[in-house]
């Protein structure tokens, strides 16, 4: 496998940070590249594997034609199990006689299915600070998969082979919700881009504008990164959790109390709720929001099932799992935020803990040398056999 695209690699030559200022939520854009330079995240042999090999149940693996989702029962059947119970399994024959007659293969979470594809989640993870998924496309028809529709999160469209008609239409209700008090209106007119994404090319599509999409009668393969950000309803509703540790807030409420009394509680509530609403609610949100983000599986066998959690080489390459962990230092301490744990050691581990918030695999011998002389080799490896043990940690 090459080198894992990286943020930059998706939206070059745009800077990262011109992209954040100027594209990020505000309007959709291509980001072109070479033929093939995609071709090592999921070939055609590696979705023939997962096909082939996993329990793939409706609606994570559909066909869709026409705008409308084919029966699973006409290219699937359920068998029995040795240990009882259905399980899915694909027919060849229907299944491919669907595609050629123009049905689009979707498959929801790929990248938990994919190793390259998991590798790039992840990086992404860690650089955009969101939860990631990724969705696999295929089609071979003329026809669309889907008819004219927006998505609840932003989107990068990775084209990995082959080509694909785009048409985008823009917002017609700005920053929609999947839980809101009314739906977009659909567009009328015609698209605003109506335009050909080709293998090698990249494509944001930003949160509510909508587009369709249509195959050119050849084949096509091409990745939705899914980017759920977050919103001012969601630092709303973590505040409401957070209130349900003071008294203040889980009190009844005086429904049958004085006009006087009424307005009383009131104004406790207020002065209250304007205390936590100081000019660092954004930034203590999206902390804890990292810090709570879940842990990726990875479970590091054999060794992760012995007394010694790690191999005995220090060549060996381990991985922090929280592409989102937070280092939070006090005094003497430094503490993990991760996956909706916090693990509290003394400062001497902050070198160790720093090192690994790359998101990427470490050789345990480079962490024993930035750790020296502070801390030897055996307290290096019995930090990081600690955090095996929280799941935080795993060979890479």
């Amino acid at each position: 496998m090459g080198a894992v695209p990286s943020l930059a690699d998706l939206v070059a030559p745009v800077e990262v940070s011109q992209f954040f200022a100027t594209t990020q939520g505000r309007t959709h854009q291509v980001f072109p590249g070479p033929a093939g330079r995609f071709a090592d995240l999921l070939p055609w042999s590696e979705l023939n594997r997962v096909l082939r090999q996993h329990r793939l149940e409706f609606p994570r693996l559909r066909l869709a034609l026409d705008g409308e989702v084919v029966p699973a029962h006409s290219y699937t059947e359920m068998v029995e199990s040795r240990r009882g119970g259905p399980v899915p399994k694909l027919l060849a024959a229907p299944f491919s006689e669907k595609l050629r007659a123009g049905a689009t293969l979707v498959l929801d979470s790929v990248h938990e299915l994919v190793e390259p594809v998991g590798e790039l989640a992840a990086r992404l993870e860690h650089e955009l600070r969101e939860r990631i998924q990724v969705n696999l496309y295929a089609g071979w028809g003329r026809t669309h998969g889907f008819d004219v529709h927006w998505d609840d999160h932003d989107a990068f469209i990775v084209q990995i082979a082959g080509r694909k008609r785009w048409r985008v239409h823009g917002v017609t209700r700005p920053a929609p919700l999947q839980r809101d008090v009314e739906l977009p209106p659909r567009p009328e007119g015609e698209p605003l881009a109506d335009f050909v994404l080709e293998d090698g090319d990249v494509l944001y599509v930003p949160r509510g504008h909508w587009h369709d999409v249509s195959a050119l009668g050849e084949q096509s393969l091409h990745l939705t990164i899914g980017v759920n950000r977050a919103t001012g309803v969601d630092l709303v509703a973590w505040l409401a959790d957070q209130v349900r540790a003071e008294e203040l807030f889980r009190e009844d409420l005086p429904r049958f109390a004085s006009e006087q009394e009424r307005a009383q509680r009131s104004a406790v509530l207020r002065a209250r709720l304007g205390e936590l609403m100081a000019t660092d609610l954004v930034d203590r949100f999206l902390a804890d929001r990292d810090a709570q983000a879940p842990t990726h599986t990875r479970i590091g066998l054999p060794f992760a099932a012995t007394s010694e959690l790690l191999p005995a080489e220090d060549e060996a390459l381990v991985r922090l799992l929280a592409p989102r962990a937070v280092l939070e230092r006090g005094q003497g301490t430094v503490a993990l935020a991760a996956g909706g744990q916090r693990l509290v050691f003394a400062e001497p581990a902050g070198v160790v803990l720093s090192a690994l918030l790359g998101g990427g695999p470490v050789a345990v011998k480079s962490l024993v040398e930035v750790a020296s002389p502070t801390l030897d080799r055996g307290t290096v490896r019995a930090l990081l056999g600690e955090l095996v043990t929280h799941g935080m940690l795993a060979l890479g």
